[in-house]
């Protein structure tokens, strides 16, 4: 890393990074588990950082949905069959 000129980086930090990026492109968890060849998925977890961007994408998500009110996609109670059964 110092012949490049990145002195400060050491390889261990290009996983972090490496992993993060693949998460935040929507590679599945237990695929980076894998990837990363940790045996339990919380190290992986422990991996990730997401950024800002990521954060504030999530917020606005939520308040979209939030927003929609009960006519959005969500949970729905199944309707009770004519002899009074469910599905």
């Amino acid at each position: 890393m110092i012949k490049l000129g990145y002195g400060f980086l050491r390889r261990h930090d290009l996983r972090h990074t490496g992993l993060t990026w693949m998460a935040d492109r929507g590679v599945p968890l237990h695929v980076l588990r894998k990837i990363a060849g940790h045996r339990p998925i919380t190290t992986t977890q422990r991996y990730l950082f997401p950024d800002l961007r990521s954060i504030e994408l999530a917020g606005a998500a939520l308040s979209a949905h939030l927003a929609a009110g009960r006519a959005a996609a969500g949970p729905q109670l199944v309707p009770a069959l004519a002899s009074g059964r469910h599905l």
